[in-house]
């Protein structure tokens, strides 16, 4: 058996066959392979707007700068995700804090959320900008977070990185329904993929404007835009700063393919997720719950040990991967990396984001994934607890 990573793209003949077809046309960036791949975005997720960009990360820096986020500013989110969700709202500028997880979805805790909010205002230190993280596909609840956004002000970004695909509500992550903003990563380990890629979707057409603003290198070649007299067909100007967030015809063409399969990924990975829900179910370990009136998109399968007596968290992760199952853990706490204690931050700042990252793992989850396979990481899963029961 080969290593079994925890996610990995699953790549088609039909998508080879899209991409090649781009490469023997004229057009290998700002194509009708990006236009396409965007309008067939909004519309799937039900959204105005969609804006393709280079990466996830790209993604969430041009949100915040398209919301105006800058220095003086503050922004929140939660210790437990990948750095770039802080990193965004770091290079315009402003601050982050951070609200702890919660214990069963390990979604950014609603309670804690309205406990700092109501701190913040008698400090007169309400955040700008509020990014919430989907972890493993999961979405947050946004009928409370909208909520608590309009009696307190702040913007809402949703970091659905992990979840294209995902529904709360009857309604499509993506939607924009609840918030201001929705950011989807196409990096290879998601659910669709376009080698390295990313999303921003709105339905507010001053932020769309400023996203494609601001991933054109601050160019406009809107007549209706300039400022000046338009002085012949190759024309263009530059309205402010900005950057080369582009993605390619390449890269669209592969994103357009992959998009027709998005539904049945989703599927198969729910039904992954829920043979190993039935066969883990008496180990003393944690799932992620889910909630009625909300689809995961299972991006991850992550078990929780509930008790780590004996660094029994090590041992498992190390028993697995010296079996060839390339387990991970999904996050390290962004708070305890050493750039961010420079910034003051400490250990017992966020517990219940410290105790995850301390008992979670990260088990292999993918659309390909056969039977045999994810039996065998139940085998081995099951015949470690019952050495060390």
């Amino acid at each position: 058996m080969n290593n079994l990573r925890y996610s990995t793209q699953t790549i088609t003949k039909t998508d080879i066959k899209a991409v090649k077809k781009v490469l023997y046309s004229d057009w290998l960036t700002q194509g009708p392979q990006t236009t396409l791949f965007e309008n067939q975005i909004r519309k799937k997720v039900n959204s105005k707007y969609a804006v393709a960009v280079n990466s996830g990360s790209s993604a969430l820096l041009l949100s915040c700068k398209a919301l105006s986020l800058k220095k003086g500013d503050i922004f929140w989110t939660v210790p437990n995700t990948f750095v770039a969700t802080t990193n965004c709202g770091l290079l315009c500028g402003a601050k982050v804090d951070f609200v702890d997880i919660d214990p069963n979805t390990w979604n950014i805790s609603l309670k804690k959320l309205e406990e700092k909010l109501i701190k913040a205002k008698k400090k007169k230190m309400l955040p700008k900008v509020l990014i919430v993280v989907h972890l493993a596909g999961l979405p947050t609840n946004p009928k409370i977070l909208f909520k608590l956004s309009k009696k307190y002000n702040f913007k809402i970004i949703e970091d659905a990185s992990h979840s294209l695909g995902a529904n709360y509500f009857s309604k499509k992550v993506g939607s924009c329904y609840w918030s201001d903003i929705t950011v989807f990563s196409l990096h290879p380990v998601k659910i669709i993929t376009t080698g390295e890629g990313g999303l921003c979707v709105t339905n507010k057409k001053k932020i769309y404007e400023n996203l494609l603003l601001l991933k054109n290198n601050g160019i406009t070649n809107n007549k209706k835009k300039f400022i000046f007299k338009n002085l012949g067909p190759w024309y263009y100007e530059q309205h402010t700063l900005g950057y080369n967030f582009r993605i390619s015809e390449i890269q669209a063409a592969l994103g357009v393919s992959q998009l027709k399969k998005l539904d049945s990924f989703v599927k198969k990975r729910n039904q992954i997720a829920k043979v190993y829900l039935k066969n883990l179910k008496n180990l003393p370990l944690q799932m992620q719950k889910v909630e009625k009136n909300f689809i995961s998109t299972y991006h991850l399968f992550i078990i929780k040990l509930k008790d780590n007596k004996s660094n029994l968290h090590l041992k498992l992760f190390n028993f697995l991967r010296k079996n060839r199952i390339h387990v991970n853990l999904h996050y390290l706490p962004v708070h305890l990396h050493p750039y961010f204690k420079k910034r003051g931050f400490k250990n017992k700042n966020f517990p219940i984001s410290e105790n995850y990252s301390k008992n979670a793992i990260s088990i292999p989850i993918y659309p390909h994934l056969t039977k045999k396979n994810q039996y065998k990481v139940i085998f081995l899963i099951r015949k470690f607890f019952n050495k060390n029961a």
